[in-house]
């Protein structure tokens, strides 16, 4: 392991065109829970499966349990950006990492001071009108009881992208140059079976692609680097 870490450590004093395109597992140690795993959102119980909840339809047609839903499991309160986080700002301040390409909606790399940040399933930090469209205050939203409404009377909405919904093609567009064009790509705490994100990492052009996960990924394989540890772990490390 320790060869493993000094590579990618080498890779990264190396380059000033790094791209990080992480997942659920770059927040877990933040305290937030993921979707997948044994403790994952996806395993416990409730009156709907949250693949359901999450979807344009259900907050179509019950904003209400929607909300139930996003109020108790989406907004942890108290959560700080964790190592890997950090490490990543450090490193784009540096001039080495030129994008961070997200599934997340957590809001984390931009807490810990990153700022080309792109995010491809949007973020609970912004709110909008379903109806007309106007902004609205994410804080509001996050902690209210019940639906929250617009002036206008439309419900509100995260600015997330819901299962039956489109990724903005502005946002998929950018990740997609920076992946095609980046010297080295940290693959990180993602399980790479979410498409059509996972498949943006096929873009990568180069020969140093690592992969960083706690368990076994589909493109394990095709990495030429992959390190199975704890993703805050290895960035406190280079």
């Amino acid at each position: 392991m320790d060869e493993k870490i000094e590579k990618l450590r080498q890779w990264i004093a190396g380059s000033d065109n790094i791209v990080f395109f992480g997942g659920a597992g770059v927040s877990t140690e933040s305290g937030i829970p993921d979707f997948r795993s044994v403790d994952g959102l996806y395993n416990q119980k409730w009156r709907y499966p949250p693949e359901t909840i999450l979807s344009h339809s259900f907050f179509e047609r019950d904003p209400e349990e929607y909300y139930r839903f996003h109020h108790e499991k989406l907004v942890i309160e108290g959560v700080k950006p964790n190592r890997a986080h950090l490490r990543l700002a450090e490193l784009e301040r540096e001039g080495k990492l030129k994008a961070v390409v997200t599934q997340n909606i957590d809001g984390l790399h931009q807490a810990a001071g990153s700022k080309n940040v792109l995010e491809l399933h949007g973020s609970i930090l912004r709110a909008y009108c379903s109806r007309c469209h106007k902004p609205f205050p994410a804080e509001e939203m996050n902690h209210c009881k019940g639906v929250p409404h617009c002036s206008c009377g439309g419900v509100v909405r995260p600015d997330i992208v819901l299962y039956e919904e489109p990724l903005d093609m502005d946002v998929m567009e950018r990740a997609v140059s920076f992946i095609r064009n980046a010297e080295v790509l940290i693959i990180g705490g993602t399980s790479l079976g979410v498409y059509p994100a996972a498949g943006l990492i096929n873009y990568y052009r180069g020969n140093k692609m690592v992969l960083v996960n706690l368990s076994e990924t589909p493109y394990d394989r095709y990495a030429d680097l992959v390190i199975h540890e704890k993703i805050g772990q290895v960035f406190s490390a280079v």
